[in-house]
């Protein structure tokens, strides 16, 4: 059998020689190289993908992304490229990326040039002159790109900024998608309608595109950190892992066959792949002594937000605080109503109403509950605690939120004290209205 680079240049030089050749008149022969190098391996080019900002070609393996291609006409200047900002976009997003022009072929690791091979140059009249060395490093080149694995990481900050580059692209691909007239059908755009039929029915294609990131990519780490650690993780698995927020479950359930086919799918791809391979031990080991809270799932948040959009962070204000700080202003309050308004039971006083404008992940009420069920606990009221709470206690508990993905983490809080208590969280939208979810027979926790 004839060496696949030759084969590929033979290729190339006939679509070279009839001088009315494009970088879209190679990519079949590109993709046949792709595919004939590594067994079981496809390698997709789909137009509407690349149209909507996508690399040009997913490099797969039993439809788990191996690494990208971005393909430039023979003869493009790959230094000016390079410094695109596609090119960064794509670098600072994709762990295993390969830049082309066909004869030229430049290889990133995480962001970082590992080599560069040249397996021929241009020569007149389509004429191609082969590189006998610039062969064998190409091989090399692609051997490595096949067999280049998933990052490990180990540290909040690094899973945290890996996860929002890739949030980064799926937000910015998503909006694309629903800008292209001819897929109005097309799973991204049933799931716009979807949350603005639910959520927020105001929802402009660009805000939906950043929530949808979001919560996401969030919703990923959240079914990470509560799978089994000896359970082999995937986007397609996440849902099974969610049971403790019917919000994220149903997204991920009902999707989940639609996202196949979509050009975000191989990125939620990568940032499953990303959290089967990260050091969660590591990870986790010291995040709630150093953050001060209980669980740090609901508390990633803050490094998550401020890797994919600080100014989002800072205008939204999504700081985290400690919870003996929260503990002590709820302490507070409960104290000041039975010493100084005369409300012997507190917080759980019946007329007590209580508010939170910018709940966040709910960490003010979740302590607001605690409090409630110590002092009826204490006081051996009669009634069960399941009675109390939809009777008496969820007509007046109440928060606001503005951000979708601390909204959909504050119901990760719905194991209130020793029971299933669910907070009525809300979302308000950018033109003032209140958003409640679903009741939970709808499949969305309220």
């Amino acid at each position: 059998m004839a060496n696949p680079f030759e084969a590929y240049l033979v290729k190339i030089e006939a679509d070279l020689k009839h001088g009315k050749a494009t970088e879209h008149t190679y990519r079949s022969s590109l993709e046949w190289l792709l595919e004939s190098l590594a067994s079981g391996v496809d390698a997709s080019n789909d137009p509407k993908h690349i149209a909507c900002g996508a690399p040009d070609f997913i490099v797969e393996r039993r439809n788990i992304p191996l690494g990208y291609v971005e393909t430039k006409d023979i003869g493009v200047d790959l230094n000016k490229i390079e410094k695109s900002d596609q090119l960064k976009r794509y670098r600072q997003s994709l762990n295993n990326l390969i830049l082309t022009d066909y004869l030229e072929f430049r290889w990133y690791v995480n962001g970082q040039h590992k080599l560069t091979a040249q397996l021929a140059t241009a020569g007149k009249g389509g004429k191609l002159m082969p590189n006998a060395e610039g062969i064998a490093t190409t091989t090399q080149l692609f051997n490595e790109f096949y067999q280049t694995e998933v990052p490990t990481v180990g540290t909040p900050r690094d899973l945290a900024e890996r996860m929002a580059q890739l949030a980064k692209l799926i937000r910015d691909l998503t909006f694309n998608a629903l800008q292209a007239e001819e897929d109005k059908d097309g799973a991204l755009h049933k799931q716009f309608k979807t949350f603005q039929e639910y959520l927020l029915p105001n929802l402009k294609p660009g805000e939906f595109a950043d929530i949808y990131a979001q919560t996401m990519a969030y919703g990923l780490f959240a079914a990470r950190v509560s799978a089994p650690a000896n359970v082999q993780f995937s986007r397609s698995s996440a849902y099974q892992h969610l049971s403790a927020n019917r919000f994220l479950r149903k997204l991920f359930l009902d999707v989940g066959e639609e996202l196949e086919n979509t050009l975000i799918a191989p990125f939620l791809d990568d940032i499953a792949s990303l959290l089967a391979h990260a050091d969660l031990v590591a990870i986790l080991k010291d995040f709630g002594k150093r953050k001060r809270t209980e669980d740090p799932v609901v508390h990633f948040y803050e490094t998550f937000l401020a890797a994919y959009d600080p100014k989002l962070r800072e205008s939204r204000g999504v700081y985290y605080t400690p919870e003996p700080a929260v503990q002590f202003i709820v302490n507070s309050v409960d104290w000041l109503l039975r010493n100084r308004f005369g409300r012997s039971q507190g917080l759980a006083a019946k007329d007590v109403y209580l508010l939170d404008p910018a709940t966040g992940t709910s960490t003010f009420l979740y302590f607001v509950v605690r409090v409630i069920y110590d002092t009826l606990i204490s006081r051996k009221q009669g009634g069960t605690w399941q009675e109390y709470v939809h009777t008496q206690l969820l007509p007046r508990l109440f928060g606001f939120e503005l951000l979708v993905a601390p909204y959909v983490i504050a119901h990760l809080k719905r194991r209130y004290v020793k029971s299933c208590v669910k907070v009525r969280v809300g979302l308000l939208g950018g033109h003032g209205q209140f958003s409640e979810g679903q009741r939970a027979d709808d499949g969305i926790e309220h």
